[in-house]
């Protein structure tokens, strides 16, 4: 059988508990094989904003995912800053991975902004796509879902809403989908942390316990 990889991309400044609990969730439900966090070297979207140095947020990773024998940490994007879009990514990791099948994670806010992307049409038609959202968001009714109302009616037809925890069937995985998952609810994001770690309070029950100690070690978010 092929192997199942998730690719989770972010900016991850820093990874917090929602970023893992999302994480881990989906490998449970997708009996992924491996799991790979890919932090963007400066996301387009996000260019001329503030964000810390990519090293720091990949070593933020690293310790993260030190004790987790199937989750990696890949520096695909860090290492060649020069092709920051995400169908690039996948489609270097994919010639890399062999017969791998490719499952791209995203939260719901990106999501909805996932027409703006380079190449969004061949990213979601060739790539299975899992959209992490919170519980009781409304997917709508008869297969019109609110979350994807901007797709193309060819992508609509490659939903697969999983909401209340429905897990994802085997037939579902015979051609690229995009799935929409509600399995974790943590109201947390990387701004919060941020601003909680600028005001020199604890983080640690935001973020896992090795990345708030680097957070702490290295001084990260502390005006200087």
């Amino acid at each position: 059988m092929r192997q199942r990889i998730a690719i989770y991309g972010g900016t991850f400044d820093p990874i917090h508990n929602g970023h893992w609990q999302v994480a881990k969730a989906i490998m449970n439900c997708f009996a992924m094989d491996r799991l790979l966090f890919v932090p963007a070297f400066v996301p387009p979207h996000k260019r001329g904003q503030q964000i810390s140095s990519p090293f720091h947020r990949l070593a933020m990773l690293a310790v993260a995912t030190m004790n987790e024998a199937q989750m990696f940490v890949s520096p695909v994007e860090v290492e060649a800053p020069e092709r920051p879009y995400t169908v690039q990514t996948l489609d270097r990791l994919k010639a890399g991975l062999g017969n791998a099948q490719l499952f791209f994670v995203m939260g719901a806010d990106s999501f909805r902004d996932v027409t703006t992307w380079r190449e969004h049409q061949r990213l979601l038609s060739e790539y299975d796509v899992i959209v992490a959202t919170r519980p009781g968001y409304q997917f709508g009714d008869q297969g019109e879902t609110p979350i994807a109302a901007h797709l193309s009616p060819e992508l609509q037809t490659k939903l697969v809403d999983l909401s209340g925890g429905q897990l994802p069937s085997e037939e579902d995985f015979a051609s690229p989908r995009i799935y929409l998952t509600d399995y974790v609810e943590v109201d947390v994001s990387a701004t919060d942390v941020r601003e909680i770690a600028q005001q020199g309070k604890s983080i640690v029950n935001w973020v896992p316990p090795a990345v708030a100690a680097y957070i702490e070690k290295y001084k990260l978010y502390q005006k200087p």
